[in-house]
């Protein structure tokens, strides 16, 4: 039977498969037994390992460690206070794309909004104001109009704000259809030629800095040439805005570096960021720029675990349907993107393997973790660890069925700390009936 600590070739701290005693092999989060976690704090419950996020954000740090650069975590990825606290203490910046994300790193470290950007088609007038307010350190601008919002907003303050605009690159990226950025069909980013006729514009405005070049092709992307050829193509802008005048000094190349859900990697993660560097870092040789990196899934997916537990097993005429206590509002990712997650049991305690669908309580037919897996037979009560889900588990969770959101824990060596408490069902329904 595979496992995280079997699997993933890098070594790096996390979770590992253990003995106890005689005892069937336990999974472990950095010193604590998934089981003893689940059944202090209940299930459904997300685990997350502090080791391991450090150790990603460390080995990515050093493989653009030649070159002058800034990490922006994408806060979409995991916005819990808790982890954004611990990356801005490493000298992360941050990537929001919303208000809401910049007040979430406004909480966590003032100090980090300085070295945050803001992403995004659609700001609206009052979250440019606080981004401005905030003295945030670059604007991603993606259309036309947003531009000259962005200008009026400046003006009317009498603040010069540093801007980059998004590129479209026309790269397609091998990734699923939801979530690819790079082609002009995308509602993501300007057409290079648009661009061209635009950063001349927001230059001859008094109160923008035409600061940088942005792009971002897609999210989990794992073959790394469409990186290369990206930022080929954005070095050339630089270029040419350079000979035209414009002082560059930024160049975002977004984010999108992928995570294998499905099976060992052949590469330990600091080779596989090492080569993802040098596709970024070779078409910017000579240029002399600051670079924004938004690395989010690729430092926070593998180091967070979802547990379960199993409520039903049932037969349909054949057909195995394990009924567990997470669902899609706890875990959407398999329903929306038909996407795939490991899942094992925390106690290795068979060896025979069945086909099943892992299923959740809430009244859809999409509710589903896996569908036709081939996984180790499990029984009532066993708890199930959904691995890799660290990166888009809570942040896309939901009340659907007015479910209470699931507890989060963040391991640290011997220490285990409650982030983020499960909800009640009194904090679903605050601010309803009011006027009743």
């Amino acid at each position: 039977m595979s496992g995280p600590g079997e699997r993933r070739p890098s070594r790096l701290p996390g979770f590992l498969w253990k003995k106890r005693d005689r005892g069937p092999k336990t999974l472990y989060c950095e010193q604590f037994p998934l089981s003893e976690l689940a059944q202090k704090f209940g299930t459904p419950l997300y685990v997350y390992s502090a080791s391991m996020v450090m150790q990603r954000v460390r080995l990515f740090d050093r493989a653009f460690g030649r070159v002058p650069h800034t990490i922006c975590y994408a806060v979409k990825a995991n916005s819990n206070l808790t982890l954004l606290r611990m990356l801005a203490r490493e000298g992360c910046g941050f990537d929001v794309v919303s208000g809401g994300e910049l007040e979430r790193v406004r909480m966590a470290s003032p100090a980090a909004v300085k070295r945050t950007v803001f992403s995004g088609v659609g700001k609206t007038r009052e979250e440019i104001e606080t981004a401005l307010r905030a003295g945030i350190l670059l604007f991603n601008v993606e259309s036309e109009e947003e531009l000259n919002l962005l200008a009026a907003c400046a003006a009317r303050r009498r603040k010069t704000v540093r801007i980059g605009l998004r590129v479209n690159p026309e790269v397609s990226a091998p990734t699923h259809a939801y979530i690819s950025t790079g082609l002009r069909k995308h509602k993501f980013g300007i057409p290079i030629e648009q661009a061209r006729q635009l950063y001349p514009r927001a230059a001859a405005s008094r109160y923008l800095d035409v600061a940088g070049v942005s792009v971002h092709i897609g999210s989990q992307i794992t073959d790394l040439a469409p990186f290369g050829v990206a930022l080929r193509r954005v070095a050339a802008l630089v270029r040419e805005l350079r000979s035209q005048g414009h002082n560059i000094r930024y160049v975002d190349a977004g984010g999108g570096l992928g995570i294998d859900y499905q099976k060992a990697s052949p590469l330990g993660f600091a080779d596989y960021v090492a080569r993802y560097a040098k596709r970024i870092l070779q078409p910017l040789r000579g240029l002399q720029v600051h670079l924004l990196l938004e690395p989010g899934r690729v430092l926070v997916g593998p180091a967070g675990v979802l547990l379960t537990a199993v409520l039903y097993v049932k037969d349909n005429e054949g057909k195995r349907f394990t009924i567990v206590d997470a669902a899609m509002n706890d875990l959407l990712r398999p329903a929306l993107y038909g996407a795939y997650h490991e899942i094992v049991p925390v106690v290795a305690k068979s060896a025979a393997l069945r086909t099943m669908d892992v299923v959740g309580p809430v009244c859809e037919s999409g509710d589903f973790l896996a569908r036709d897996r081939k996984m180790e037979d499990v029984a009532t009560r066993d708890v199930l660890a959904v691995l890799d889900a660290g990166a888009y588990g809570t942040v896309l969770a939901s009340n659907y069925n007015t479910r209470p959101r699931p507890t989060e824990v963040l391991v640290r060596g011997n220490r285990v700390t409650i982030i983020r408490r499960r909800e009640r069902i009194a904090d679903l329904v605050r601010g309803e009936g009011f006027n009743h």
